[in-house]
């Protein structure tokens, strides 16, 4: 422990340097304790103790650690240091070849291609996950900075034929600031839009991701982990509420849009298709607001939540020697339930309506499109509505043996329009889910699934060590298929996982 103590903070000296200049927020003691957040070595999905009460000011001098400390932890002045993280073994197969590690829902091979005819079974210990957090008080100010890793980075072409060399990256790094009722957060956080488990914290052990092994979670989750600026308003112990700004991102889907032959040039490089985000403009950040409510009924922890994005979308297409500029504001609306109303058993519900907002369903389909007008001499942006949501449960039924369900889902509505610019094929179609559009142009991807965590042991001062399992099948069909060709594409999988959690 001591080593791996040493080796974080040795990657981690600019947080710590944070943390001794500027100190933190509300610490993670509400966290509901769920088994595989990359936080917590408990079991047991306890009822948080929601308070708008900042922390107690950390230990300025070193205090020994004792057997029922837990987390476990270290201290540089008036900083408390926790790491955390896990190492994970994970087995994967599928019935079909994605040819991913995490599940591209979207993607899923047609039982009519070589792919769609080949199984696929993969070792990795690419999961496990580094993080570092750090609290201290300044003044009236509760800071704490926190810094989450894994191993899922961009690979080399040829890192698993020998070396499996894999890639750090960077999942979360921000900082929060809390005096008083009011909290602000910014740098890469989990999306506001994002379902909590508990207020509006920003902890990856208060987020709601699923207990799924799946790298890519679970179909039909809103969410992002994007650069964020939030500012957060705790009014009582219930209630909170936020707005933040979010790295906007107008986003075409990947490479599903078909663009207006003579716009196509142009019209290419201004929206995302996932193949480099950083050169699309923009023309405003992505707005969301949120507020959340958390209460107790009987010990049994009860949090609800409705949240709302604006996003903006803009171009610009020359025709002749103009250039002429076309903007649209889009929007959504989100809401979530976490529910214990069973002693250990809780029911999880969320949905997300939108009308632009398909970048935030897992990116499985576009925010919008750029349809001609009729005589084929300009081009106006259209916005494509989707819909997503899950809903499940999860159940400790023993301090040992936990148990989960979901079944999740998202919906892109089509919007084409016959192509009328020069140079188009005659009878042909622009946008998404237009007569004829590729596979790749989805209606709709379901996901059902359910898995077993068992806890072999655990204890405060050696970690805990967990046996995670998944199964699950995905479909997705399109708008458009050939003739005599499969209606929808579809697998099943089966994750297997050893996890030992770090103290």
């Amino acid at each position: 422990m001591r080593l791996f103590c040493a080796l974080l903070l040795a990657a981690f000296l600019p947080v710590s340097a944070l943390a001794q200049e500027n100190q933190s927020i509300p610490s993670d003691s509400s966290t509901p304790q769920l088994l595989n957040a990359a936080t917590t070595t408990s079991p047991a999905p306890a009822a948080p103790v929601v308070t708008d009460t900042p922390p107690a000011p950390a230990q300025q001098q070193p205090q020994p650690q004792t057997q029922g400390d837990q987390p476990l932890s270290f201290h540089i002045g008036g900083a408390d240091f926790t790491p955390g993280g896990f190492l994970d073994f994970t087995s994967i197969f599928r019935t079909t070849n994605v040819g991913t590690l995490g599940t591209t829902f979207f993607n899923i091979p047609f039982n009519n291609t070589t792919q769609g005819n080949l199984t696929e079974s993969r070792f990795t210990a690419q999961n496990s996950r580094i993080s570092l957090k750090v609290h201290d008080k300044f003044g009236k100010n509760d800071v704490t900075a926190y810094y989450e890793l894994d191993f899922l980075g961009n690979d080399a072409a040829n890192a698993v034929v020998t070396t499996n060399s894999h890639t750090l990256r960077q999942r979360l790094y921000w900082a929060d600031v809390r005096r008083g009722k009011w909290e602000i957060l910014g740098g890469q956080s989990w999306g506001l839009l994002m379902p909590n488990r508990v207020g509006i914290s920003p902890m990856t052990s208060d987020v709601f991701y699923s207990l799924d092994e799946d790298f890519n979670y679970q179909a039909g989750l809103t969410w992002t982990r994007a650069p964020e600026f939030r500012v957060v308003y705790h009014p009582s112990d219930h209630w909170a509420f936020a707005v933040a700004a979010d790295n906007p991102d107008q986003f075409g889907g990947q490479g599903e849009i078909t663009y207006p032959f003579a716009f196509s040039s142009q019209l290419a490089t201004q929206i995302d298709s996932a193949a480099g985000g950083t050169a699309t403009p923009n023309l405003h950040p992505d707005f969301i607001f949120k507020s959340a409510y958390d209460t107790d009924f009987s010990g049994k922890h009860f949090h609800a939540e409705v949240a709302g994005l604006l996003s903006g979308f803009k171009i610009t297409d020359k025709v002749g020697s103009d250039f002429l500029k076309h903007s649209k504001e889009g929007g959504g609306a989100s809401y979530a339930v976490n529910y214990e109303f069973l002693k250990g058993i809780r029911f999880v519900n969320n949905g997300f309506y939108s009308d632009g907002g398909g970048r935030y369903i897992f990116g499985m389909g576009p925010d919008l499109v750029v349809l001609p007008n009729t005589a084929g001499t300009d081009v106006n942006i259209e916005l494509v509505d989707s819909v997503s949501g899950v809903a499940g449960f999860e159940a400790q039924v023993t301090p040992k043996n936990m148990f989960y369900t979901y079944y999740g889902g998202a919906y892109y509505q089509r919007n084409y329009a016959p192509d009328t610019t020069a140079g188009a094929t005659p009878g042909s179609y622009v946008g998404f889910g237009g007569p004829g559009s590729a596979t790749s142009n989805n209606r709709s991807i379901q996901e059902p699934s359910a898995g077993w965590i068992r806890t072999f042991w655990k204890s405060p001062q050696h970690g805990s060590l967990l046996f995670i399992s998944q199964a699950a099948y995905v479909t997705r069909s399109p708008w458009s298929v050939a003739t005599g060709a499969p209606k929808n594409a579809h697998l099943t999988m089966v994750w297997l996982d050893l996890r030992y959690i770090v103290p």
